[in-house]
């Protein structure tokens, strides 16, 4: 496989363009994490009083619902939603998970998640003291999806280092060598 990456800076967008000749699961791939990024940097429309602001996707806590509206909660705010939570479900990106009836959050800022007594957990953020609580039903999927996160994050560690390490290997006998 061949591929390029050329730089225009007359560009006032990113364009990035797939040629192949067949359907594969690296293209597979590619497809999904290139809509994943361009939802990532996507602005949703949110409102606060009569003031529509546009907030990045991923500075978005969580989503949940009150007194029939969606609100969208970042680190410091919230704003309330035009969509209804099954419509976020399907323009998010896996990034995003249902926790409950009401709520949907980011798996990039769970900080912890504390078993309660009852039918719930507590879910705690990164840099917010806000908190959120995920029922019985979808807990076995919150900690499935986390641990996929762990474990792809090890795997991207492992990789990481193994490629440093050959690089400094060959710059070492490269050395040696003169």
């Amino acid at each position: 496989m061949d591929f390029s990456i050329k730089r225009d800076e007359d560009l006032n967008e990113d364009e990035i363009i797939i040629i192949h000749n067949a359907k594969s699961d690296l293209i597979n791939s590619l497809q999904i994490f290139l809509l994943n990024e361009s939802i990532k940097s996507s602005p949703l429309k949110l409102y606060k009083g009569d003031t529509e602001y546009f907030i990045k996707i991923n500075h978005i806590l969580f989503f949940e619902t009150y007194d029939n509206s969606v609100f969208a909660h970042t680190d410091a705010d919230a704003y309330k939603s035009d969509y209804r939570l099954y419509e976020l479900e399907e323009i998010l990106n896996n990034d995003f998970i249902r926790i409950s009836k009401s709520t949907i959050v980011n798996l990039n800022y769970i900080a912890s998640i504390k078993r309660n007594f009852g039918s719930s957990s507590t879910i705690n953020f990164f840099k917010s003291l806000k908190e959120v609580e995920a029922s019985r039903k979808y807990l076995p999927i919150l900690k499935e999806e986390i641990e996929k996160r762990i474990i792809k994050w090890k795997i991207e560690k492992v990789h990481k280092y193994s490629l440093e390490s050959s690089l400094l290997q060959s710059q070492l006998s490269h050395y040696l060598q003169i």
